[in-house]
């Protein structure tokens, strides 16, 4: 999969350019284990890189010329370093541009370039897209224009342009599970510090399954930077009462029960879904680390039921399929997965029995929704990196 991504990039970056391109670069999805809305408060998470990537095909010019085409979506969008760079209408652009102006800020070379790329990361399914193409594009212009960024710049700097372009105020997650992904391991992260660690991800007679809603999400609309709030404002009230508290982190659910009344319904819910996801991670990893995959399975769906009742960022087309994962003995562990209101379940399924359960699950969504279901056998893969030519 991932040489023909790489020779279908590289054959059109040819088509158009009659030569062929001086780099390859390769940039991942992402998937996260467990730990969902909490990278932005404070907590830990628990993501990987996988084999599903963007390919940018790209070649240094000598002016300060630029030219982006988005293959996949047969669009062109060319300009000059030398202008003032600010969003526009395109998206797809302005994740590009939002990482270009902070490159301009930092007074690092302006040189032109001209980039063709491609993806196998399904758009508005969870796998932070992106993430895959802020970061891709960060590390692509450090290695071939020599900037001496580190890895975490890499991922801030992806961060910083999805907050500044494309207006969602993202935690550093997805940006740094893209740069940091080590091939067959997840990464513990502390999202205060950024100090992480990686566990080997062996799922033993078990593997990762996406079932993708079909149902697209984008965070612009889909109410995250509202969650952001709430939660924000819920922790204003919780150190108010309990000065010790620093952040979630170290709030505990009897705190959070205790002002029930005042913080309201919604925001109680929100902040409770916070403390306990948060305890989840750290018995996830306990669980990998002992071997217990029938525990982080549970536990997998325990913060689904979280993220649609007390969260409420999931929706109907996501809860059916998570229920009807819980129908299948096969499937030990189902849940929604990224910002929500569409995208993929990540299950952990039966090596043996996976054919069978995902015909299983096209039949039981066909009937309900009369939608095609789409799956991805998923391994976890190594972070954005140069592809030797």
């Amino acid at each position: 999969m991932k040489k023909k991504l790489i020779q279908h990039t590289t054959k059109h970056f040819e088509k158009l350019f009659q030569k062929k391109p001086e780099h390859i670069f390769l940039s991942p999805g992402r998937i996260n284990i467990i730990g969902e809305h909490v990278d932005y408060n404070d907590g830990f998470v628990l993501p990987a890189a996988i084999n599903k990537y963007i390919c940018f095909a790209i070649s240094k010019n000598k002016s300060s010329e630029c030219a982006l085409v988005a293959q996949d979506l047969n669009e062109v969008y060319s300009f000059n370093l030398k202008d003032n760079l600010q969003p526009i209408e395109k998206m797809w652009v302005n994740y590009i541009l939002g990482v270009l102006h902070q490159l301009k800020e930092k007074e690092l070379p302006e040189k032109g370039f001209t980039i063709v790329f491609s993806s196998t990361i399904p758009m508005g399914a969870g796998l932070s897209s992106s993430a895959a193409l802020e970061c891709g594009i960060a590390y692509a212009m450090n290695k071939i224009f020599d900037l001496k960024l580190s890895k975490e710049e890499i991922a801030r700097i992806g961060q910083t342009a999805e907050h500044t372009f494309a207006g969602v105020n993202c935690g550093i997650m997805d940006q740094f599970a893209a740069v940091f992904g080590k091939k067959n391991n997840v990464i513990k992260l502390d999202c205060t510090t950024l100090a992480y660690e990686y566990h080997k991800a062996n799922f033993k007679e078990y593997q990762l399954v996406l079932f993708d809603s079909c149902v697209k999400h984008t965070h612009l609309t889909s109410g995250y930077n509202d969650r952001r709030n709430e939660v924000e404002q819920g922790l204003a009230i919780i150190k108010a009462k309990y000065p010790e508290v620093i952040s979630f982190r170290n709030c505990t659910e009897k705190m959070v029960f205790s002002l029930k009344d005042t913080l309201g319904e919604i925001i109680f819910n929100r902040c409770l879904f916070v403390v306990q996801e948060i305890e989840r991670v750290e018995l996830a990893v306990r669980a990998l680390t002992d071997g217990n995959i029938e525990q982080l399975g549970d536990l997998m769906t325990k913060t689904h039921f979280g993220l649609s009742e007390l969260y409420e960022v999931s929706c109907p087309e996501m809860d059916f399929l998570v229920k009807e994962a819980h129908t299948i003995p096969e499937i030990i562990g189902a849940r929604m997965m990224g910002g929500g209101f569409g995208g993929c379940t990540i299950n952990l399924v039966k090596k043996e029995n996976v054919n069978a359960v995902i015909e299983k699950m096209r039949r039981a969504y066909a009937t309900q929704y009369n939608i095609d279901l789409k799956y991805y056998k998923i391994k976890i893969a190594t972070g954005t990196s140069e592809y030797a030519i």
